[in-house]
């Protein structure tokens, strides 16, 4: 071995014997054990780790939006930003995952599609929450996880608290923005409904942006990232459509149809609006 691959040169660590090493940190023997594909399919394993390392993301992401959703709440908006930009990041990675599946051809998909049974990403509890926490909120999507009280439980909470958009619409009207009490009000557990009033409103903000600036810099960050958001279901309807064609999905939903009709669903609807009427 050559004096520059010896680690010990350096003074680096190799007896692990009684240590906490990298892999015991990373409980790597949990995650790398994780993937148990079910045929002797090349591609099983593809699929399992790009949705595998999805989930992983939306962990991430739903720590950062619920702490921005927790500071905005306490008017403390500067950590905010850095969770927000955040997630538009962890969103860009989860949309580079979907450039990795479509690697897999129709024709190798077929070799093990089979034996995901009724499994479906329709039914990923903590996408859901996601949802829940921005705003798209379906009490109605409950039903997939009923079988399982304990995450039915965190999810009928989310459904109890106001979304990340319901908490921003509370700190513009604390800093002088006027919104419509009827918003202010709403029903949180039902989904968000554009306000025109809520247009105007944001329109006051966009016109004068030094004079809102905290606003103003809190409503590009929403949009930055329903914007990723938005690509990533994009790309999820067109990695489906490609993989699998007009199929229904292992989960009964119309497949490509149903993730098409998702597109159309905003987020944060006036701040898209208020770009019309500036």
């Amino acid at each position: 071995m050559d004096a520059h691959e010896d680690p010990n040169i350096d003074g680096a660590l190799t007896d692990f014997s009684n240590t906490m090493s990298y892999g015991d940190y990373l409980r790597l023997d949990a995650i790398l054990g994780a993937q148990q594909p079910l045929s002797n399919a090349h591609d099983e394993l593809l699929f399992i780790i790009q949705h595998q390392t999805s989930e992983l993301w939306m962990k991430l992401a739903l720590h950062e939006t619920r702490a921005a959703r927790r500071s905005i709440a306490n008017d403390d908006v500067a950590p905010a930003m850095k969770m927000l930009a955040r997630v538009s990041r962890i969103f860009e990675q989860l949309n580079s995952a979907w450039d990795v599946l479509r690697t897999m051809t129709p024709s190798d998909y077929t070799h093990f599609r089979n034996r995901l049974g009724q499994s479906s990403g329709l039914q990923s509890w903590q996408y859901r929450l996601i949802e829940y926490v921005l705003g798209n909120r379906n009490p109605a999507m409950l039903n997939p996880h009923a079988h399982n009280p304990e995450i039915t439980a965190q999810l009928e909470s989310e459904l109890g608290q106001p979304s990340l958009y319901d908490v921003v619409l509370r700190f513009a009207s604390r800093s002088g923005v006027a919104m419509p009490e009827q918003v202010l009000q709403r029903d949180v557990r039902q989904a968000y409904r554009l306000h025109e009033s809520v247009v105007e409103a944001w329109r006051r903000v966009y016109e004068n942006p030094v004079e809102h600036w905290r606003l103003y810099e809190v409503a590009e960050k929403l949009v930055d990232l329903e914007d990723y958001f938005r690509r990533w279901r994009f790309n999820h309807a067109t990695t489906v459509e490609r993989v699998i064609g007009f199929k229904r999905g292992t989960g009964g939903t119309g497949g490509v149809a149903y993730l098409k009709r998702m597109l159309e669903t905003e987020l944060f609807p006036e701040l898209w609006r208020v770009r019309t009427v500036l």
